[in-house]
């Protein structure tokens, strides 16, 4: 049973998750993409998905309610149960979940995010809007859509308002320097908008 938050009540057919996703490469092979979602059924979480160099695609999340549910949501090689912090400040954003540490440093909203910006916010996360826009992200940004459908029968639509580039990353997995950051090549493979 998924539980229901106070602010976004759950329905039996749509489920919301408010938040931001922050998606990087690095010159080591990893892709990571981390979601932090301040409000969601599940309350207050975040989570982290990486795919490694060799393929492997791995999810830690921070609770096995949430490991349940994004694993039937997406493709996961493996799953893991562990706290999730990511902290968020202006201009940056620190991970810590598992082996994984990182610290983003966010730049300023490029013309993209102005655009963004100036559609109505109720507007902006209505999946008929994200329906409709959908075309549109695809060719803008490639490998990036808005509607589509998931693991378990589930359909999503992801409403955005606002864009910001990473302008630097530090990380580690394992203890180990992930290197440099670079594009999200090649794409990561955890399902719908991967």
């Amino acid at each position: 049973m998924i539980p229901r938050h106070p602010l976004r009540p759950a329905t039996a057919l749509r489920w919301r998750f408010d938040g931001e996703i922050a998606a990087f490469g690095t010159t080591s092979g990893h892709r990571i993409v981390v979601g932090r979602w301040p409000v969601s059924p599940f309350g207050p979480i975040s989570d982290v998905m990486i795919e490694t160099p060799d393929g492997t695609r791995l999810l830690i999340a921070p609770s096995d309610e949430v490991a349940r549910f994004v694993a039937s949501t997406y493709r996961f090689d493996s799953v893991e149960v562990a706290p999730v912090e990511v902290i968020r400040q202006p201009g940056r954003m620190a991970v810590v979940a598992g082996p994984l540490r990182a610290d983003l440093i966010v730049g300023p909203r490029g013309r993209l995010g102005l655009l963004l910006r100036a559609v109505p916010r109720p507007v902006a996360t209505a999946p008929a809007w994200a329906t409709l826009v959908d075309p549109l992200v695809r060719a803008v940004l490639p490998g990036v859509r808005t509607r589509g459908s998931a693991g378990a029968g589930r359909k999503e639509w992801y409403g955005a308002w606002d864009l910001h580039p990473l302008v630097s990353v530090t990380a580690s997995w394992q203890g180990a320097d992930l290197g440099a950051m670079a594009e999200v090549r090649p794409p990561v493979r955890f399902g719908f908008g991967s």
